[in-house]
C-alpha cells in the first residue's frame, strides 16, 4: 500500500533529521542545551551525540520492518517520555515551547495510526 510506505519513510525521516542533523552533527544547538539542562553540562555534547546515534538506529529499525508493533510501541514510549521531560524541565528551549506537546502528540498519533489502524485495513 502506497500510503503505508509514505508513512514509513516520513517517520524514519523524522528520526534521521533529529538524530543526524540536530544531534549528531550539532546543527541545532538547542538539542544539546536541552540535554545539558536535564543531564548536566559536563558531557552534554557526547550524550546528545549518543542520543543522535540511537535516533538514527530507530530510523533503521523503522525502515527494516522488523518487529513493527514492538517498534511502534518503543517509538511512542520514547517520544512521550522525552516530551514529558522537556515539557517539565526545559520548555523555554523547545521550538514551540509547551506547544511542542501538540506536535509530539501528532507524531505519536501518526505512528499509532500507521501500525495499529492502517495495518488492520
Amino acid at each position: 500500500m502506497r500510503t503505508d510506505r509514505i508513512l514509513i519513510f516520513l517517520v524514519a525521516a523524522v528520526w534521521i533529521a533529529n538524530g543526524l542533523f540536530c544531534k549528531l552533527l550539532d546543527l541545532v544547538p538547542r538539542h544539546r542545551e536541552i540535554v545539558a539542562r536535564i543531564l548536566g553540562e559536563e558531557h552534554s555534547l557526547a550524550i546528545t551525540r549518543m542520543i543522535g546515534v540511537a535516533e538514527i538506529a530507530m530510523a533503521v529499525w523503522v525502515l527494516s520492518g522488523i518487529a513493527p508493533r514492538l517498534n511502534a510501541i518503543a517509538q511512542i514510549a520514547i517520544v512521550v517520555a522525552m516530551n514529558i521531560l522537556e515539557f517539565c524541565l526545559a520548555p523555554d528551549l523547545l521550538l514551540f515551547g509547551r506547544l511542542n506537546a501538540v506536535v509530539a502528540s501528532g507524531f505519536v498519533g501518526l505512528i499509532y495510526y500507521r501500525e495499529f489502524y492502517l495495518q488492520k485495513s
